[in-house]
């Protein structure tokens, strides 16, 4: 069912929404990678906002309009993702080889994940805490360091070390041919954005 729109609605819109749409612009322009979408985007953004003020009007509307702004985002970024089988047709059309997982393959693939499972045990403690809520967990830094009771800079220094110290230790058994170069190099690219 639509919402009901009311002179006050709208004028609660105008005046605590829509007097942010330079800003939301920006912003939209800034992050989201398809340029020609932002104004679809912002207008589906509004109309998530109104839908929602029209039940109960959001206490801080600005941190409102930017915070569905990216769960709008995110969630067209997660459907992108995902292909329909059904769309694709007959899939013998495709002509698509499939990867199978070979016994051979599944068994290096465990080898190599035990590998790093140690090297990453043999982590110092602080890094390994850190590592694990950054990496695995997803924290924030500022998360993180609030979960450890450390300041920002020393997670970020742990984060750093950690990592040096996993590469060294993945570039070692490279060369030893215990795991493929591929990972090291996705591990190496992960370091160096941060």
């Amino acid at each position: 069912m639509p919402p009901i729109v009311t002179d006050a609605l709208g004028q609660w819109f105008a005046r605590e929404i829509l007097a942010h749409e330079r800003a939301l612009t920006r912003y939209l322009l800034r992050v989201w990678p398809h340029r020609d979408e932002v104004p679809d985007l912002r207008q589906e953004i509004y109309v998530r906002v109104f839908e929602a003020a029209a039940d109960s009007l959001p206490r801080w509307p600005k941190s409102f309009l930017f915070t569905t702004a990216r769960h709008l985002m995110t969630d067209s970024l997660r459907r992108r993702r995902v292909i329909f089988i059904g769309a694709c047709g007959d899939l013998d059309a495709l002509n698509v080889l499939v990867d199978e997982m070979s016994p051979e393959r599944h068994v290096t693939g465990l080898e190599q994940l035990t590998r790093l499972a140690q090297a990453f045990d043999a982590l110092p403690p602080k890094c390994r805490s850190v590592m694990w809520l950054r990496k695995v967990k997803q924290l924030s830094q500022k998360a993180a360091a609030e979960r450890l009771g450390v300041k920002e800079k020393t997670v970020e220094m742990h984060l750093a070390r950690g990592m040096q110290i996993l590469l060294a230790r993945m570039r070692s058994l490279t060369e030893q041919g215990h795991i493929e170069s591929d990972a090291v190099d996705e591990a190496q690219g992960e370091h160096e954005r941060g």
